[in-house]
């Protein structure tokens, strides 16, 4: 069976804009995926990548170009000046690592988590609203509070295997094959190399 490594962050707009895509695609072709939230900040000066606070103008102009068409070719609702980004993705990102740990299907969440900062206004880095994504997906919410510390060693680990194997964005899908594909809009890419098209 293949396995789709993805490497993600709950703040990031492109992932928030990939939806339910992958989930869609790794079914279609009998695929597991194996989520790796990752600390996005942190990539970028180690894969030669600049935070968007930094970026220049005109980086930042056409940034917010793609997200609105993004957004519309989508059909998601988005604030594309979000209250609470950028935000701590820690705490969301360890609930999500617990909950994959417990066995339950963490697309769902991690869907959650970029909703609520890129369409809900909310702040991830709230535990209120990290234990309100848990329960609303199924998940006891007090796996927010279990698992830190492995939380914290499985978040940095996955930053370490990302600038390894030559992740420099979000979201990055990596195949069993080593077949790399970086952005919500190589996911077609991603479906015609499953299906042995690409």
């Amino acid at each position: 069976m293949t396995q789709i490594d993805y490497f993600f962050s709950t703040i990031s707009p492109f992932t928030y804009l990939a939806g339910n895509r992958l989930e869609e695609i790794a079914a279609r072709h009998g695929a597991t995926i194996a989520y790796k939230p990752l600390d996005i900040i942190a990539l970028f000066p180690r894969t030669g990548g600049i935070p968007v606070k930094d970026r220049h103008p005109a980086r930042l102009e056409y940034r917010m170009q793609e997200l609105q068409r993004g957004a519309k070719k989508a059909g998601m609702p988005m604030n594309f000046k979000p209250a609470h980004f950028p935000t701590n993705a820690a705490p969301s990102s360890y609930a999500i690592i617990a909950a994959q740990k417990s066995g339950g299907d963490v697309g769902p969440l991690a869907q959650a988590f970029l909703r609520a900062v890129w369409a809900e206004e909310k702040d991830i880095a709230d535990d209120a609203v990290v234990r309100e994504c848990l329960g609303n997906c199924g998940f006891d919410p007090s796996l927010a509070d279990s698992g830190l510390l492995t939380g914290a060693e499985t978040y940095a680990a996955n930053l370490e295997e990302a600038v390894n194997r030559g992740v420099f964005g979000a979201p990055f899908y990596i195949t069993g094959e080593d077949q790399r594909f970086w952005g919500h809009d190589r996911l077609e890419d991603l479906d015609a190399h499953l299906a042995g098209r690409l």
